[in-house]
């Protein structure tokens, strides 16, 4: 296995995108987070519920789920607001992606996401918590037309509002193949490259490090001339 963490903060003053990655007995927890640069000190909200989730993963007696970490990383947050006196700043998304025994699980909240890959395909991913995805979901739009709508940065979902039940979705457990690889991203990276690109420079590289860097090569160029927004990513690739 390979893996690759990125974070560039494109053409802002603040990178409020935060990632990070831990190992426990043989198993594996990434976390990518994109903070609210509109509601306020998202750099903060990023940066917290990432470090919680790898926090709570390591230091409890026995392994908790995925699930228990962002419901540990959430009261935390909902925490650092009311002591900050800042119940509307301190937003986030969150994708998780745990390894472990030979599978694979993910969770995510906003739309921060997560591409499964075979055999240098997009076999799954994540769909957003935002209002662009609700209405491709209700048909007024195409999965196309996601990327350029007015309402792409509407999140329906997100880090740092009190939930009545839980916000995030998780995936079932699925088998770790060969030839497979997982791409968590922010909207900032995902925004300025498609998914037949991602495929594309998938096939060529003998490395995930190169894989990374020509993708990062592809926002940059796609990105350039506008106010990019930061963009931040992690890599998995299963060994062919």
């Amino acid at each position: 296995m390979q893996y690759k963490l990125f974070t560039d903060k494109g053409k802002r003053e603040l990178n409020e995108d935060y990632i990070g990655m831990t190992n426990r007995d043989g198993r594996y927890l990434f976390v990518l987070a994109d903070g609210l640069g509109g509601h306020g000190k998202g750099e903060v909200a990023s940066q917290l519920v990432v470090e919680n989730v790898i926090q709570y993963y390591t230091q409890q007696s026995s392994i908790p789920s995925i699930e228990d970490c962002i419901e540990y990383a959430q009261k935390q947050l909902l925490m650092r607001q009311r002591a900050e006196g800042d119940k509307e700043g301190m937003k986030t998304t969150i994708v998780v992606l745990e390894l472990a025994d030979g599978m694979a699980r993910w969770a995510h909240v906003g739309d921060s996401r997560l591409y499964r890959f075979h055999k240098n395909h997009v076999v799954q991913r994540t769909l957003d918590h935002s209002v662009p995805q609700m209405l491709v979901a209700s048909g007024e739009i195409k999965e196309k037309e996601i990327r350029g709508h007015e309402d792409r940065n509407r999140l329906l979902r997100v880090m740092g509002v009190e939930w009545n039940r839980p916000m995030y979705e998780v995936s079932d457990w699925v088998p770790i193949k060969k030839c497979q690889a997982f791409l968590l991203c922010t909207d900032g990276f995902w925004e300025l490259i498609e998914e037949k690109q991602m495929e594309k420079l998938l096939k060529k590289p003998k490395s995930l490090d190169v894989w990374v860097e020509e993708m990062v090569h592809t926002i940059r160029q796609n990105g350039a001339g506008i106010d990019m927004d930061n963009f931040s990513a992690i890599a998995v690739l299963m060994d062919a």
